[in-house]
């Protein structure tokens, strides 16, 4: 339970705070409104060149990921080294089907 002296402390406190927020975002719109009309003329057509230039690398960083380095390539030559006489112990038979 909180006694009257702490509700009051407390409530002083976050209107302080709130205060403070309000101050430093007004603050934040004024630069931003003098900042604005300075940047609108060349910031549309660098905004448009940042953005392919980040997607494209966006992209080329996905595909690799995609890439599996630890793949063998030529799975033939892979079951030969790995699994020569059992391979073709298992293998020699698969055409007996058709």
């Amino acid at each position: 339970m909180m006694t009257n002296a702490q509700k009051a402390d407390r409530l002083a406190l976050i209107r302080e705070i709130a205060e403070k927020r309000k101050a430093r975002l007004e603050f934040k719109q004024t630069l931003q409104s003098k900042n604005s009309a300075v940047r609108n003329s060349t910031a549309r057509k660098t905004r448009k060149t940042e953005v392919v230039q980040t997607a494209d690398a966006f992209f080329k960083s996905i595909d690799r990921m995609d890439e599996n380095y630890n793949q063998w390539t030529d799975a033939s030559k892979y079951a030969d080294q790995y699994y020569g006489d059992t391979m073709r112990a298992t293998t020699k038979f698969d055409n007996d089907w058709d």
